[in-house]
Order: C-alpha cells, then sequence, then structure tokens
C-alpha cells in the first residue's frame, strides 16, 4: 500500500499494558466512525504495514484501547509506539454539503462570493490555532491565504471542483494588487 492511496488516521499513543495493548489516538472529527476497525497500516520506516485489529475499545476525547493480532508482549508493543496510522482512502466516511477532507480539495478551484474566482487550492495549512486554505491565483503569480474560521467555505462542488468561500471585504484584494 502507497501512502498516496492512504491517509492519516492518527498515531499509536502509548502502551496500554504489558500484554501488547496500545492506545491509539484517531485525529478526526469523528472518531467514533473508526470503532470497527479490522486492520490499520502503521508507518515503520517509511513502509506502510498492515495490523490486524483483534479488540478495539473505544475511549473518550479520540483514543481507543486496542489489541494487534500477533502484538502480544510490551516489547513488541514497543516497535509501534509514536508511529503514524494509515487507511485506504476508500474507509472515508463519504462527506456531503460544505463538508470536505482537507486532501479532497486540492486542486479545486476557489470562488469567493464578492471577488470571483480566486484560484487553485494547493493545500490547507492545518494550524490549530488558524487553520488557513493556501491559493495559487497563476494569472497573477500570487499566494492567496484565507483563514478557514468564521465560515469561510460556503458550499463545495465535486463535481465542478470548486470550493465557494465568503471572505472578509478587502482580504483578497490584499493578496492580489498588483
Amino acid at each position: 500500500m502507497n501512502k498516496a492511496d492512504c491517509f492519516n488516521l492518527g498515531y499509536v499513543a502509548k502502551l496500554h499494558s504489558y500484554k501488547g495493548e496500545v492506545s491509539l489516538f484517531f485525529d478526526a472529527t469523528n472518531p467514533q466512525d473508526y470503532a470497527n476497525l479490522d486492520a490499520v497500516y502503521i508507518d515503520i520506516d517509511g513502509i506502510l504495514t498492515p495490523f490486524f485489529v483483534e479488540s478495539i475499545e473505544m475511549k473518550d476525547k479520540g483514543f481507543a484501547k486496542v489489541k494487534f493480532e500477533g502484538v502480544d508482549t510490551e516489547n513488541a508493543a514497543k516497535i509501534i509506539l509514536k508511529k503514524e496510522l494509515f487507511l485506504s482512502l476508500d474507509k472515508l466516511p463519504e462527506l456531503s454539503g460544505k463538508n470536505y477532507y482537507d486532501h479532497e480539495i486540492i486542486g479545486f478551484t476557489v470562488i469567493d462570493a464578492n471577488f470571483g474566482e480566486v484560484g487553485e487550492v494547493v493545500q490547507v495549512m492545518d494550524f490549530k490555532i488558524n487553520p488557513l486554505l493556501q491559493i495559487q491565483n497563476d494569472k497573477l503569480d500570487k499566494e492567496v491565504l484565507l483563514p478557514l474560521g468564521n465560515d469561510l467555505v460556503q458550499s463545495v462542488d465535486r463535481e465542478k471542483k470548486e470550493l465557494h468561500v465568503e471572505s472578509a471585504p478587502g482580504l483578497i484584494e490584499m493578496y492580489l494588487e498588483l
């Protein structure tokens, strides 16, 4: 499995017992969506290695106690400690409306309600305090950064690959002035 065909679900947070159980942290809006996992990929030295779930018990705040097949000792569990978890993209729950996955909108055209076409989404900069939408305007060869708070995204048109936004007055012009 290649990372390009997967999404990062979280990481192995800590050891849970001397019998190989670990606590996973699911970096997801709704961790409960993953309560019935049968397997995950764990990045071990750059190689996505499948691990099969023997048991899973959801906890609070995105954590789950998990027992993987073949991980039966504390030493075996230490090998996967602090490693990233991945799932195949086809395991993502389908979103609708103005909800989207960050990776899904890369390459979408951004259209602002007041300004018009802004450019193409390059990436979502997932800063905890102030996530930003990074947009490249090829016509002017300039970058635009829009804060994702305050209901910036108005709608997502997956068929046309368009992200409709309404930014603060003057913000886009500030970036794109000649």
